[in-house]
């Protein structure tokens, strides 16, 4: 995206109109203002997403680590690419001393299940946990998902060098991007955006926030709110 042939965001924002009528002065020149913003913003996030793909070869995974599908079969990193040459892995929060899954880590997996069966056209998709794969097939049924392939990490070399698994035996979830180079695979991106990160005030959340759950609530008045988080149930 060249910046030098775009036209400025605050004309671009006048030809806004708002569906209904009524309008006061403050409210439009408030609203103006918005969605200039908005669109600087967008523009932002793409030159973020070029900035991305602009990113020169990660490290070789060197390590062997080892993983289980749901036909029990083991199997190295690269063979989960499969037909691919990126491979996009959640781990999620539901490892063999949860009773149940991380909700929040439930509330990404669903909407992310209602867009895998797209995802898969285009890169590989796995949701890896260290529970066995029949534990956690049998949540999926449970919520419903039909198009997540879920995979066991064995042992936690894995877990733990990605830092999803803490000295007290804690959890943390993790988006990392894996490319096929050859018969290698390199590190394409992590999430890398650590609790320790966090702005005083807010949650830990990575950029662009990967959970449409908080993307919708950022469309409404009170937002994400301070005291709430999902539940497995309600």
């Amino acid at each position: 995206m060249d910046a030098h042939t775009l036209k400025p965001a605050a004309t671009l924002a006048k030809l806004a109109r708002t569906p209904f009528a009524g309008e006061s002065p403050e409210y439009c020149k408030a609203r103006e203002a918005l969605v200039a913003e908005e669109i600087e913003f967008r523009r932002h996030m793409t030159r973020l997403t070029e900035q991305r793909r602009s990113l020169p070869p990660g490290p070789v995974i060197e390590k062997d680590y080892r993983f289980k599908n749901a036909n029990g079969s083991e199997s190295g990193l690269i063979e989960l690419f499969g037909r691919y040459n990126a491979l996009v892995t959640y781990f999620w929060m539901f490892g063999p001393q949860r009773e149940r899954p991380c909700p929040m880590c439930t509330n990404w997996l669903g909407a992310v299940n209602g867009n895998a069966a797209d995802i898969k056209q285009r890169v590989a998709l796995k949701v890896l946990g260290r529970s066995p794969v029949p534990r956690q097939l049998a949540f999926a049924q449970e919520r419903g998902w039909r198009d997540l392939d879920f995979v066991q990490t064995i042992g936690d070399d894995y877990a733990r060098d990605i830092g999803s698994l803490k000295s007290d035996g804690s959890e943390w979830p993790a988006v990392t991007v894996f490319k096929r180079d050859g018969d290698k695979v390199r590190l394409f991106w992590a999430a890398e955006m650590t609790p320790e990160m966090a702005d005083p005030g807010e949650d830990p959340r990575l950029a662009p926030d990967v959970a449409s759950l908080w993307s919708i609530l950022d469309l409404t008045p009170d937002g994400r709110g301070k005291d709430w988080y999902p539940k497995l149930s309600y």
